[in-house]
């Protein structure tokens, strides 16, 4: 019984190869860069919060109205998660099965495949983007600010898609310094143009759109440069670009994990900015953009370690090294629930100092600290989601990855987010309710699923070998 594959396969590159060397080694090595690239990417609509949050009149309101965005922001990172996150572990399986052209036209149609969503997606959110925002919870007094940024934003919904899609393409060939340096290219642009074009050019919001759309070009400039150059093991070709029914289905099929989750988030922030419109008004639903901006800032060390575990768990899986794929399952799971627990710790003892960070509005701190107390209450137990999710993404088992997305969001917290404020008493408490209950009963089923079939299979395989 052994750890490695009996033989080496013909054609596999000997860079990066995840089935050699200690398994929390070659995961630590992609989870630093790559956790401190989504730390950077995440900047892009952090840093335009945390600006928006200090315009000078209406601070609040504009906060807002950017909040009102981010359901529509989620579905364009859904469609580039579709094809990124359904591609990216495909080519990590064919590169450890030795068929490196296989993983390449893979990478070449999931490409094409960002390219012309991302052009539809432009047109349709363009036209429907005044329905949608009224739909989502905007008022009279939000709208102005919500359809001046997302106008922008959908304009440059082509170079998101790119630049967020094909970094995993990056990242899944171990070169996680590369992945960072692309998020860390736009992040730097962003946080340099965002304080010229909202305060020294007076463009508000618009300027915060601009800022991130011109700083997602760069970031998609890059990767293509790289993809294209001799660095790269994978490269995109033209002759990759020829879409086939099978591998498309394929990357659709495993990239369905990642696009659900976005959308079912996008679902459910509709439903609070709805929810919280009706029973608390344009305050809560200012509350509710800091809750997401908090959340988005305290993930990003739990979904590295998870994220980056992927292409490990998946070369190892192609190479039929199980007893590797169960230590990485092991690995990801302590350190992301000892994680998750210190954050809960710090969110509900110093809920005042994250609300701080985003606004300064007295009325939105007093009402903010009992909502985030209540909102991440038993953050902890969401570490099993991304495990679980993490283990069913890497080792291609796309519908148990879809199925526990599609339950904990929408079979759990949207049903609560409507139901609970109608209890006498719960009002917006029971809004922010729904969260910590889908983390309990969501983690629990995705994590213990995982366990009872995945980790089963890993070690009866292991004994075959």
């Amino acid at each position: 019984m052994t750890d490695h594959p009996s033989q080496t396969k013909t054609g596999t590159s000997a860079k990066n190869d995840f089935s050699k060397g200690s398994v929390v080694g070659n995961i630590l090595r992609l989870a630093l860069p790559m956790t401190l690239a989504q730390l950077i990417n995440v900047l892009y609509n952090i840093v335009d919060r945390i600006f928006i949050g200090r315009i000078p009149e209406d601070a609040t309101m504009a906060l807002t109205g950017l909040g009102l965005c981010l359901p529509i922001i989620s579905m364009v990172m859904a469609f580039a998660n579709l094809f990124g996150m359904g591609g990216a572990p495909l080519c990590s399986i064919e590169r450890g099965r030795g068929n490196e052209t296989e993983a390449e036209a893979i990478m070449g149609n999931s490409f094409i495949l960002m390219v012309l969503c991302g052009a539809v997606l432009t047109i349709l959110g363009l036209a429907f983007k005044r329905p949608m925002l009224y739909l989502f919870g905007a008022s009279e007094q939000t709208l102005p600010y919500a359809e001046s940024y997302v106008t922008i934003y959908l304009l440059g919904s082509l170079f998101v898609m790119v630049g967020l899609g094909m970094n995993s393409f990056i990242n899944s060939q171990g070169f996680g310094l590369i992945g960072m340096l692309t998020v860390l290219l736009g992040a730097v642009s962003n946080i340099i143009l965002d304080p010229i074009f909202i305060f020294v050019l007076d463009l508000g919001v618009q300027g915060a759109a601009w800022a991130t759309i011109i700083s997602q070009g760069l970031s998609a400039w890059w990767i293509l440069r790289f993809l294209t150059g001799d660095q790269a093991i994978l490269k995109l070709k033209r002759q990759a670009f020829r879409l086939k029914r099978q591998r498309v289905l394929s990357i659709i099929g495993l990239g369905l994990s990642g696009f659900t989750m976005s959308i079912t988030n996008s679902t459910v922030q509709i439903l609070y900015n709805v929810s919280l419109s009706r029973y608390g008004g344009d305050l809560y639903v200012g509350i509710m953009t800091v809750i997401n901006s908090v959340r988005e800032i305290i993930s990003l060390p739990v979904q590295g370690i998870t994220h980056s575990a992927q292409p490990v768990m998946g070369f190892n899986y192609g190479a039929k090294a199980y007893g590797r794929v169960k230590r990485s399952i092991l690995f990801i799971s302590a350190v992301s629930i000892g994680y998750t627990l210190a954050a809960w710790g710090l969110v509900h003892g110093f809920p005042g100092f994250f609300i701080w960070i985003f606004n300064q509005d007295a009325d939105l701190i007093a009402a903010g600290i009992g909502a985030m107390q209540i909102y991440y209450f038993g953050f902890f137990m969401m570490s099993l989601q991304f495990a679980g999710q993490s283990v069913f993404t890497a080792l291609g088992k796309s519908k148990k990855a879809v199925f526990f997305s599609i339950f904990r969001k929408i079979v759990i917290v949207s049903p609560l987010i409507l139901l609970l404020p109608k209890i006498p008493g719960l009002g917006t408490d029971g809004i922010f309710m729904a969260e910590p209950i889908s983390n309990f009963v969501g983690g629990l089923a995705c994590y213990g699923t995982m366990l009872c079939t995945v980790w089963r299979e890993l070690s009866r395989e292991q004994k075959a070998v």
